[in-house]
């Protein structure tokens, strides 16, 4: 027998029980810590000095507001030995009114917008100075609806957008934007969450995108005073794709043609991994000016020779890309920002070099001369940029005139010795 009551004991039966009288006892002594806690909140509410009415509130800008601050009656407290103070600065008593002997109100008329988003302090003291009770005053006005909405995609795997508030975009009260997204026709509506791009009305979405099938993106405003929705934009990633500036690019001289520079690049990246068409654009500066001379006809080439320029002249360049479409669809792109500029200085004149021809001579190719401009002028208005039949016709006159030049400097030297 004392065997089996040993086994007894320790059955699995037993040990339930146990565990079952251990946890009625623990959720015993959660019911009694719940009762504490609400004791102390009862008591807490029951020996709180005053409060001040109404609690928080929000007004259009031109409203008057009357708060009322209400003294305990235990605290032994007179309402006319009270006053307000509005963000740290005290209230005339004239805006106050005694409305028994524990209640005393203040009147703020057309109040203007609130100094801090974060909403203005108004604060109820006893006549020591110490703090009875606040409350945040919200002054401003509803949001006015979200303009401009644009959005762009770098390089097919990321979506940045961006956007203008209504209005003059003061609301004078915190005013939240969020940018939400949903597939056209199928898929849940999202919420951009990554606004830290270090620009104001900037959303980010970093991955997880569709292709080839169509967003409604849209921003919405809203504040303790109301909403406002943009309209909604529809686009497909791949119509606003913009890639990475071209790389590699340099600057170099043309032989000795004084007046020409070669410029040269790499295809981004992203163009290689997908299957877009590109077209570049260059745009070249001299050293001491701040104006570009943008050149638009270069097309889908990775040169271009510049013509035309300053002899011994410093000049900055600079290429971007706009991936035209995927697929052979011609919807435009988005240029790419800028590549670093590259500097390159044309060859110095040679005829400044030499000095200036004998005048009888000058004049017998003065009408050569100005023939030849005014052709060269023609070839530069019809064929200007980086067309071949351009920069051939280009070559052959500038090298036929250095030639000449070269030609009639030796013979007057000859002349001269």
């Amino acid at each position: 027998m004392r065997g089996s009551n040993r086994l007894f004991l320790h059955s699995p039966n037993t040990l339930s029980c146990t565990k079952r009288k251990k946890a009625n006892l623990f959720r015993k002594m959660i019911w009694l810590l719940f009762l504490l806690h609400c004791a102390a909140g009862v008591l807490s509410s029951s020996t709180q000095v005053a409060t001040i009415y109404p609690q928080d509130p929000a007004l259009p800008i031109g409203s008057s507001l009357t708060a009322t601050c209400s003294v305990n009656p235990d605290h032994g407290v007179h309402a006319g030995s009270l006053y307000w103070t509005l963000n740290g600065k005290r209230l005339p008593s004239s805006t106050y009114s005694i409305l028994s002997p524990t209640v005393l109100s203040v009147t703020l008329p057309r109040l203007s917008g609130s100094r801090q988003r974060s909403g203005d302090n108004l604060v109820c003291h006893n006549s020591g100075g110490h703090v009875l009770a606040g409350s945040c005053i919200y002054v401003g006005m509803p949001p006015e609806k979200p303009m401009d909405l644009t959005c762009w995609s770098r390089n097919t795997k990321d979506l940045t957008c961006r956007w203008a508030p209504g209005g003059q975009g003061e609301t004078f009260i915190k005013t939240r934007y969020t940018l939400k997204y949903k597939l056209r026709w199928y898929g849940r509506e999202k919420e951009c969450e990554d606004y830290s791009a270090g620009e104001p009305y900037t959303c980010y979405i970093p991955r997880d995108l569709a292709l080839f099938t169509p967003y409604e993106i849209w921003v919405e405003a809203s504040n303790q005073l109301g909403t406002a929705t943009s309209d909604i934009i529809y686009l497909d990633i791949l119509d606003v794709v913009t890639t990475d500036p071209p790389t590699d690019v340099t600057v170099s001289r043309v032989g000795d043609l004084e007046d020409q520079l070669t410029v040269r690049w790499g295809t981004p990246p992203a163009l290689k991994d997908f299957l877009f068409q590109a077209k570049y654009q260059i745009r070249y500066r001299l050293e001491e000016s701040s104006d570009w001379k943008v050149v638009d006809d270069v097309g889908n080439q990775t040169s271009c020779r510049l013509a035309g320029l300053r002899p011994g002249t410093v000049y900055f360049v600079q290429v971007r890309c706009n991936p035209v479409g995927i697929l052979g669809s011609r919807k435009a792109g988005i240029w790419s920002d800028w590549s670093h500029p590259t500097a390159a200085s044309t060859p110095h004149s040679e005829r400044l070099l030499t000095g200036s021809c004998d005048s009888k001579v000058g004049q017998q190719n003065s009408t050569l001369r100005r023939d030849l401009k005014q052709f060269f002028g023609w070839v530069r208005k019809h064929a200007y940029g980086c067309s071949g039949m351009s920069i051939k016709l280009y070559d052959q006159w500038r090298v036929w005139l250095q030639k000449s030049h070269k030609t009639r400097n030796q013979v007057l030297q000859g002349d001269k010795s």
